[in-house]
């Protein structure tokens, strides 16, 4: 049957199922999201006393930070309402979820009142994280088990893009399998099968691994800073590292899942690595959970002078005491390399208490997955990707173990006292020396069970740029252009934190030449944790301070000219931008044919922040599009007002749907792919779609109509006011002034329609007058040395 699914039922309105609808609602989904009728209400007819709990749990999580929904609209697609007044309205739904609290007998009664209500058919799953799938199938109709299984969503279900699948004997394949693409293409996660083992997958390998830290803190006199600071972005993981994630997820429900594991997996050789150390029931006696108590590892408080302070437990004296900065010398060796691999390899040769730490951790994460296979997963690339979208993992476990080399790292682990299990050693025996390999742009796994590499499903659908070196077209010291197949070239750069100069210019240009020559089009892309933080402002801090200003010239007129090739280009050229995409980044998205931008795409002109105006056709293409979009039935400096004050305020888009409200995307042009991981391909078939269609190469235009005087007068006043109230700087007004008089046109006496080279040029000689300032200069090198812009 083609299953679709245009309204689901979530059925409990905690932090979680609030959350989840939130998601869902995002994910264009129509939501009936339920709860209890408070007990104070349950004799009353007042209907919003009746679902005040539902809505004061959506109220509240709709003032969470971070937001759960990608724009506030998305609201109006929620509908609240209570168990006894509104259970019977599942009817109307494809897709019920049951999230309410971790009790069997209380989930029960949920699902007898979901058998009374559902039709046949429908989906029904359980958000439960600690109560084993099978159980609460157990009693029900044949229909009702056929239809049922786990989808363990991770909070907060919007950046946490693990979902887990957990069948039971009695689900039906074809509900799995739905599932599985429903949970990947239409709500942009990446989903896992699951076994009903205890904790699953991402929990089991995630909760083994703190506890075994844990292990290490007492056997290697580490202090909680220490580990935190071992444990964190530089081994690939986020800046929680491990006490400060166990403070956010809540010490209690790690004692809880920790306990769990330890109770119902006899088999599990590391069982006692589980035991809940002295010092963690101490706290859990003393109600220091972690964030939700206010204290845990870490305590906030106020210094002498009313600052902010953060102090650390010492889990000897049990006593908070000032941050320790960790010192070890292997770690400071480490820390410049930007490459993890690299960084990595480098961590675990060490000499020092530091490096002793990381070949104990890893060996023993090591050997722990390797006896998971095949029970939580028969297939070892799950455990790796259910690590990275459920904690954050830049690189999964298998994936660090092939970093470090898997026949090397084995004889180590058998000498330390760590020992694999039996399945690596027939791999290493049949000639197999790693976990991962490509061949042909595809990228393959060892398959334990078959004893044989097997490709990763949904390679097409899942397009990583580097798995294509093979097919390498062209190359700088930091970019690479790869022919994708079907006729598509693919660039990507590997700068720090993306940022666009010289080589990236360079590689633009040649890519589309490339591609004009024997292709069909040009993706740009990249597969790192940002797409672009924009151009080097290190360069033009540089230019500016030496006063080289031809050159800074010469430099801004090849980023305009560089895109403005992307647009007018013969052939298509197509953005896939994620995370970051500021600045020269958000100009090359506003000049492509396309953009296949990731949900969570965080774009903006940000250059206002540091004394600038957008110089790379930004300006150009914001007065522009206020042009196309003017009214006769409204004022025309409203557009335009509007436009100027995205780029006044610098404003960024918490997600791409956000974007098409603030302008930087296209309605009807570019497009949202919830998937992270399926954007490259969406782009991909973009371009073979825009050039199998007939594409016709632009015009550049001649027709803008700016306002000149008429609007740069209103503009010029509303600056003023922001500058009498103090809202805005000195420096913030002048350069609100250049911005205005460029998206204006100039001082022109009335409307003119104008090319955008005109634009271009005006916009280029604010840009190099605001280099040139003093206080620019000021916010520039604030910018290089801390990170954020001075206010000047």
């Amino acid at each position: 049957m083609k299953r679709k699914i245009k309204k689901v039922g979530v059925l409990g309105s905690g932090v979680m199922g609030s959350r989840i609808a939130c998601h869902l609602a995002g994910a264009g989904i129509q939501v009936l999201l339920l709860d209890m009728v408070p007990k104070e209400a349950a004799e009353s007819q007042d209907k919003s006393a009746r679902n005040k709990l539902v809505n004061d749990a959506l109220q509240a999580a709709l003032k969470s930070n971070p937001s759960p929904v990608y724009t506030r609209n998305v609201v109006k697609r929620i509908i609240t309402g209570n168990f006894t007044d509104n259970m019977k309205e599942i009817s109307g739904c494809d897709w019920i979820i049951e999230v309410v609290v971790e009790r069997l007998d209380i989930k029960k009664i949920i699902f007898d009142q979901v058998e009374q209500f559902r039709k046949p058919g429908t989906l029904v799953t359980s958000n439960t994280s600690g109560i084993p799938i099978h159980m609460m199938a157990e009693g029900r109709s044949d229909d009702f088990k056929k239809h049922f299984c786990g989808t363990h969503f991770f909070n907060p279900p919007r950046y946490l893009r693990l979902l887990e699948i957990i069948p039971t004997p009695e689900t039906d394949p074809e509900v799995t399998n739905f599932l599985m693409e429903f949970g990947s293409l239409q709500l942009g996660k990446t989903t896992v099968l699951a076994k009903d083992t205890p904790a699953f997958i991402a929990n089991r390998i995630g909760v083994y691994g703190i506890m075994a830290i844990f292990g290490l803190v007492e056997k290697l006199g580490l202090t909680i800073d220490e580990v935190d600071a071992l444990t964190g972005p530089v081994i690939g993981r986020p800046k929680s590292a491990t006490f400060r994630t166990a403070d956010v997820v809540g010490i209690d429900t790690l004692v809880k899942v920790a306990n769990g594991v330890a109770e119902n997996c006899s088999g599990d050789e590391q069982r006692t690595a589980f035991s809940i150390p002295s010092w963690l029931d101490r706290m859990v006696g003393n109600s220091w959970l972690g964030d939700k108590t206010g204290q845990g590892f870490f305590k906030k408080t106020k210094g002498a002078a009313g600052e902010k302070e953060i102090l650390t437990l010492n889990l000897a004296t049990m006593e908070y005491g000032p941050r320790q900065k960790a010192r070890f010398a292997t770690l400071e060796a480490a820390k410049p390399v930007d490459d993890l691999k690299t960084r990595l390899q480098m961590l675990v040769q060490g000499s020092d208490k530091a490096a002793d730490f990381y070949r104990h951790f890893h060996y023993g994460l090591f050997a722990y997955i390797s006896h998971r296979i095949p029970e939580i997963s028969d297939e070892l690339y799950r455990i790796d990707d259910a690590m990275k979208a459920g904690f954050g993992w830049e690189i999964g476990a298998f994936e660090s173990w092939d970093v470090l080399g898997v026949e090397k790292t084995v004889a180590k682990m058998k000498e330390a006292g760590y020992q694999p299990a039996a399945w690596i050693e027939e791999m290493l025996a049949s000639g197999g020396k790693s976990f991962y390999k490509i061949e042909n742009g595809k990228r393959l796994y060892y398959d334990a069970s078959s004893k044989s590499y097997r490709p990763l499903p949904g390679g097409d659908a899942f397009i990583v740029m580097k798995n294509f070196e093979g097919q390498t077209v062209w190359k700088n010291s930091a970019c690479r252009t790869y022919h994708l197949g079907d006729d598509v070239l693919g660039l990507e750069w590997h700068t720090k934190m993306g940022s666009i100069g010289g080589e990236v210019i360079e590689a633009i240009n040649r890519s589309v030449s490339l591609a004009e020559e024997k292709y069909k089009g040009l993706v740009i892309a990249n597969d790192t944790a940002n797409f672009s933080a924009g151009a080097n402002v290190g360069m033009i801090f540089m230019f500016a301070v030496e006063q080289e200003y031809d050159e800074l010239d010469l430099a801004v007129r090849q980023f305009q000219q560089t895109m403005m090739r992307t647009r007018y280009s013969s052939v298509p050229v197509v953005v896939a931008p994620h995370a970051l995409t500021l600045g020269g980044a958000c100009e090359l998205t506003l000049h492509a044919d396309k953009s296949c931008a990731a949900a969570e795409t965080y774009i903006g002109l940000v250059e206002l922040g540091v004394g600038l105006i957008p110089g790379g056709g930004g300006t150009k293409e914001f007065a522009m599009r206020a042009a196309d979009e003017m009214h006769e039935d409204e004022p025309e400096t409203i557009t335009l007002k509007n436009r100027f004050l995205t780029i006044a305020t610098a404003k960024v888009a918490t997600s791409a749907l956000e974007a098409f409200e603030l302008g930087m995307l296209r309605r009807g042009v570019d497009e949202v792919v919830l998937n992270q991981d399926r954007r490259i391909s969406e782009a991909k078939k973009s371009v073979v779609e825009i050039y199998d269609s007939g594409y016709l190469t632009p015009l550049p235009r001649t027709d803008v109509k700016v306002l000149g005087r008429s609007a740069l007068g209103a503009l010029y006043a509303g600056i003023n006011g922001m500058w009498r109230a103090n809202y805005a700087t000195d420096h913030d007004a002048l350069v609100a002034r250049k911005l205005a008089y460029v998206m204006c046109g100039g001082d022109l006496s009335e409307p003119t329609l104008v090319s955008e080279q005109y634009l271009l040029d005006l916009e280029r000689e604010a840009f190099l007058s605001l280099a040139g300032e003093k206080k620019t200069l000021e916010r520039i090198q604030s910018v290089l040395k801390s990170g954020k812009p001075v206010r000047n």
